[in-house]
């Protein structure tokens, strides 16, 4: 009966206390409440030495101490203390597992879990340091675990059924307090970020310079971490590397000479870790050791090593979506929230001091290239550029013009035009031999400008270690740092290359100068290209007046005959239409000659005759000849060419040996007689067209159109009003008038006082048949005039296998040899005018005696009537 009333009384005593505790935890807001008043009320009841709540880390599987007991903990004097408070353990660990499976109190005793290699450290030390049991359960929280009670003993009787059952009855009261106090600390841990960060905001108000965002940062983060060091940098021009901006390197101490070489270069973004942080959106914190032995070589992770940095974390600073830069911070361990409001700040910070430079730099670049524009805008001769590019230089500091040249018209040279002699004087002793060479558009350096079609820069050093040596050792030995390069251009036609040396130079102002100095050098060579036509022209001038009053007027065409006043009665008629002309002809009978008074009998004559000769031109080339071509649109065009037809536009084109042109020529060329209107080879805009066109062969175009060689409708499109032109042996009535005229001629170009001609050399012209027509006449009478040693012309030179040739073809082939041989010594004597023998004799040209040719005469009954014209 005592017994049951004893027991009846600790219960009641077991519920008031807990009843009690109940009420006291729920009014639990801070850590070392709880486990105070835990130890004490708790303590009342059962014996047990200490105890300690831990909480559970999802992201890592692992639980850490959160609430302890120091003033009762047997263990605060182990040496391992301080690093057990501080410490995670894996929740894979067989002690830990078998208490997460059970919802109620699990007892361990401590000698037995020491020969498990899994348990968990905390267990050697309350074991070393005297304890013997300890009892555990876990804390939920909405069905999920949160943590951990442990409650040890350095006795093994302490842990009865009462004491479990207690534990367990308060399991969840201390799961809501434990919850509570963690809500609790993120409230107040925020309101600390809030103001922390409010704080910070407030200094940046104050920033405007790059030594000002230093001041405030390095405030900032010393409240963070008082020893730690911090460098921000920023995403350089090129985008491919980052440079230090603003830096403090802390407390840390160590080598001078590695940080500074540190803080003056550029580390590439791919090197293992900046690449890293630029592409994530929280902090990333790095073991610098575990960085270096993963094989990360960047020179900064050893001043890191060197200055016993442990830990650093990465932050990416970020206007909008866009990286500017990143900071990394020397921290044993990161707030996140805190690091990403301040970082959100500097970037901001950051970005408008960095604009704020860049339009502080972009103005006096415009100022400086102002005024290079006021110096340059007169320039029209090379000294005078040359003067004003050495003039802007020497503003710049420090940069110097080592070479500019100029491709020459096969597009395919270069030669120089303009350098500073200083820069290289005294240093190689053939550099004006070097400087006076031509190079080519392969060679290494200049291909490498032309293909960027912009600017570039290429440290010399570098180019010092790689095979093209002869230029970048010549650099290496001025001691400039970059070689700068671009392409001078105007428009899209390229002009040259130019090369300055400097240790640094903007590359929008140097960009800026070579713009200004391309269109002074087009300037340049427009003027000395329009002072060279003017002379030309002027020398020209007479000359050209004179041929188009004589060789080109219609009115002075040589021949009076029957068959040239046909000719000239054919060209009155079309002249003044816009009709194509087709003009037939053997060579030599003047096709051009009859073309040119066509065009000055026009509506068009103002305009200048176009001529292209389609036997001259190869196969390749004469498109682009009647179309022209865009730049690039094949190998060797460098630049946009005009063709004939836009040159003839509103004008005549007379294209000569029609006959020649290619198949694939007369496609596009039907085209534009049909469509009046035609594109550049390569281009894709119509040109519309206002051009005549005037054809000429000395083919027969029917046959060539039979033969498969000649397009039958290019042929109908061009014979719309053809003009027949008679070989020379037809009018032997024009030869007087042409000797004459080609003798005159001569005379007066040649300088010689030949007057005439002896009437034996004007039998001998009248005889001869004239293969060559009009052209054989003046190349005879000048070779003539010059082999003349008095006033008159007494021996004409022909070709002896030519002289009394017949063109047999021309002869009936149904004949008998008699008629044959009557009609053929009947066309002899008309030549000879009747003259049978003697010099220019009908007898000579046939090769008889002149009896042998009377018998024939009289044989075949010849007639004078038959030769002699009534």
């Amino acid at each position: 009966m005592t017994r049951h009333l004893q027991h009846e009384n600790f219960l009641e005593k077991q519920r008031q206390i807990l009843l009690e505790l109940g009420n006291d935890i729920t009014r639990v807001r801070e850590k070392n409440d709880l486990i105070t008043l835990f130890s004490k009320r708790i303590k009342g009841l059962f014996y047990f030495t200490h105890t300690m709540i831990t909480l559970i880390d999802v992201l890592d599987d692992t639980y850490k101490p959160f609430l302890l007991d120091h003033e009762s903990s047997p263990i605060r004097t182990h040496p391992d203390y301080a690093l057990l408070v501080n410490a995670r353990f894996s929740l894979d660990e067989p002690f830990i597992k078998s208490v997460l499976e059970t919802d109620y109190p699990v007892i361990f005793e401590l000698e037995d879990e020491m020969a498990h290699p899994q348990s968990p450290v905390f267990l050697r030390a309350n074991y070393d340091m005297g304890v013997k049991q300890v009892l555990m359960m876990k804390l939920m929280n909405a069905d999920k675990p949160i943590g951990f009670i442990h409650i040890y003993s350095d006795r093994t009787d302490s842990f009865t059924q009462d004491f479990k059952d207690i534990i367990r009855r308060i399991s969840s009261q201390l799961s809501s307090a434990v919850s509570n106090i963690i809500k609790n600390e993120d409230i107040r841990k925020k309101e600390e970020e809030k103001s922390f960060l409010l704080d910070f905001s407030n200094d940046m108000t104050s920033v405007r310079t790059k030594e000002d965002l230093a001041v405030v940062v390095r405030t900032t983060l010393r409240k963070l971490t008082p020893e730690g060091g911090y460098v921000i940098r920023k995403i350089n021009e090129d985008d491919l590397t980052m440079s230090a901006y603003v830096y403090d390197p802390g407390t840390a101490r160590g080598n001078p000479s590695l940080l500074k070489e540190v803080l003056s270069a550029k580390f590439p973004i791919n090197d293992g870790l900046q690449n890293r942080v630029l592409d994530s959106y929280i902090p990333l914190l790095f073991s610098v050791s575990r960085e270096a032995e993963r094989g990360i070589k960047s020179k900064y992770l050893d001043l890191w090593q060197d200055m016993g940095f442990k830990t650093m974390v990465g932050i990416a600073l970020r206007n909008g979506n866009v990286n500017i830069g990143l900071l990394w911070l020397s921290i044993d361990e990161i707030n996140i929230p805190i690091l990403q409001g301040i970082c959100a700040q500097i970037a901001v910070a950051m970005n408008n001091i960095m604009a704020n430079e860049e339009l502080l730099r972009k103005q006096q670049e415009q100022s400086f290239l102002l005024d290079f524009s006021n110096d340059i805008a007169g320039v029209m001769a090379k000294a005078d550029l040359e003067t004003a590019v050495f003039k802007v230089l020497d503003r710049l500091l420090n940069t110097k013009l080592a070479m500019l040249r100029l491709i020459d018209d096969d597009g395919q040279h270069l030669s120089p035009y303009m350098f500073d002699k200083s820069l290289f004087e005294g240093l190689v002793s053939d550099f004006d031999k070097l400087s006076e060479q031509k190079i080519t558009t392969d060679e290494h350096y200049t291909a490498l400008v032309l293909k960027s079609s912009g600017a570039l820069v290429l440290n010399v050093e570098e180019q010092m270690q790689t095979a093209h040596k002869q230029y970048a050792a010549l650099w290496g030995k001025t001691g400039f740092k970059n070689m700068y390069a671009a392409v001078l251009k105007v428009g899209d036609q390229i002009l040259g290359t130019i090369w300055m040396l400097a240790d640094h130079l903007s590359m929008p102002l140097f960009k800026g100068i070579c713009a200004q100095i391309s269109t002074a050098v087009s300037n340049i060579k427009a003027s000395e290209k329009i002072s060279a036509y003017r002379k030309r022209l002027e020398d020209e001038n007479d000359y050209l007046k004179e041929q188009i009053r004589t060789i080109y007027n219609f009115s002075e065409m040589i021949g009076s005959g029957k068959q040239m006043q046909q000719v000239y009665r054919l060209i009155s008629l079309v002249a003044e239409s816009n009709s194509t002309v087709m003009i037939c002809g053997e060579t030599g009978t003047g096709k051009e000659l009859v073309a040119r008074a066509v065009h000055n009998a026009s509506l068009r004559k103002d305009k200048l005759m176009i001529k292209l000769n389609c036997a001259a031109m190869p196969a390749n080339l004469i498109e682009s000849e009647l179309f022209g071509h865009e730049r690039g649109a094949f190998t060797g065009a460098v630049e946009r060419r005009i063709g004939k037809f836009e040159l003839a536009n509103n004008s005549t084109l007379f294209l000569d040996e029609i006959g020649e042109m290619p198949m694939e020529a007369q496609v596009k060329l039907l085209r534009v007689l049909q469509e009046r209107e035609m594109e550049r080879v390569g281009g894709k805009t119509t040109i519309k067209l206002d051009v005549r066109v005037i054809a000429a062969t000395n083919r027969d175009l029917e046959e060539e159109v039979r033969a498969g060689r000649f397009r039958s409708d290019l042929f109908y499109r061009l014979n719309v009003f053809p003009i027949k032109l008679p070989p020379l042996r037809d009018r032997i009535e024009d030869i007087d008038a042409l000797t004459e005229f080609f003798l005159s001629k001569y005379a007066k170009t040649t300088g010689r006082k030949v007057t005439r001609i002896s009437p034996k050399v004007m039998q001998q012209l009248r005889s001869y048949l004239w293969p060559g027509n009009v052209r054989e006449l003046e190349h005879v009478m000048e070779r003539s005039v010059l082999l003349a040693n008095d006033h008159t012309v007494r021996e004409i030179y022909l070709p002896d296998d030519s002289i009394g040739s017949v063109q047999l073809s021309e002869l009936p082939g149904n004949r008998s040899l008699e008629e044959v041989e009557r009609t053929y010594i009947i066309e002899v004597l008309k030549r000879c005018s009747g003259k049978i023998s003697g010099t220019g004799g009908a007898a000579e040209i046939l090769g008889i005696p002149g009896n042998t040719l009377h018998s024939k005469i009289k044989k075949l009954q010849i007639h004078k009537a038959d030769y002699f014209s009534n």
